[in-house]
């Protein structure tokens, strides 16, 4: 019986596969090194733009303001933290925190290219062990970035520690649609026509492939409301998107 137990805690899915906890970090590395380059193209190609609607939704939501401190997690290629980063000011300070150094290297690049210097960190960095002193941060988000790591809970319980009292917690993901018909037009795209524009456009099928199949692996809505208030989170909500595709969650820590 403890053989059976260790060996299902030792495993987790990569996408639709079963895998070995080490051999998912190490894949999903492989899958964010190869897409690194082309990261924003597919991002606009994949969502004909409306992540960038998404993301402002979150900056919105965010209630950043001039001296804050944010920690933006598997923040990739920058597009929130550059926001951010023009909200908190010189006073203000923003972490952009990716495990991928390719897409942090991205990132990086992408900043400077739009002249952000003076306020912005970067750190690679697991999102279940965040490397940062309790009650840091005024606010946190992770947005698309939650699905792809192993423990879930651990990430969350993770933020929760590093979060200032009072301060927020965002998560922006992908999620399950309320609308049948939906559904299945956003599956039909998913696993038919995202993986040959992944092809296409960043020479890599597999890798879209996976993160299409990684969307439907993750928690729905009420699911990770439930986590994040596990978590030791208050005020857990979330706010649905596109019908669904995306939700916005929201939570405080007390």
């Amino acid at each position: 019986m403890t053989d059976h137990n260790q060996n299902q805690n030792d495993t987790t899915h990569f996408g639709y596969q079963q895998v070995n906890r080490d051999e998912k970090v190490k894949r999903v590395a492989d899958v964010f090194h190869s897409v690194a380059g082309k990261y924003d193209l597919m991002n606009d190609l994949m969502s004909g733009g409306v992540h960038r609607l998404w993301k402002r939704i979150t900056i919105e939501q965010s209630g950043v303001r001039r001296g804050h401190k944010v920690l933006d997690i598997a923040g990739g290629t920058g597009d929130l933290t550059l926001r951010f980063s023009r909200i908190v000011g010189p006073e203000g300070k923003v972490v952009l925190a990716d495990i991928n150094d390719s897409m942090l290297k991205v990132g990086r690049d992408k900043l400077l290219d739009n002249g952000v210097t003076g306020n912005v960190e970067f750190v690679q960095a697991n999102a279940e062990r965040l490397p940062f002193p309790d009650n840091t941060f005024d606010v946190i988000t992770i947005a698309f970035g939650l699905r792809n790591v192993t423990d879930k809970d651990a990430a969350l319980q993770s933020m929760a520690r590093v979060l200032k009292p009072g301060g927020k917690l965002l998560v922006l993901e992908f999620s399950k649609t309320e609308n049948p018909l939906l559904t299945k037009a956003y599956d039909f795209y998913s696993f038919n026509i995202l993986p040959k524009i992944g092809s296409v456009v960043a020479g890599d099928e597999e890798s879209y492939r996976y993160l299409a199949e990684s969307i439907r692996m993750h928690p729905d809505q009420e699911t990770l409301k439930s986590m994040m208030e596990t978590a030791g989170l208050s005020q857990c909500r979330y706010q649905n998107l596109t019908g669904g595709i995306v939700a916005l969650h929201t939570g405080i820590k007390p």
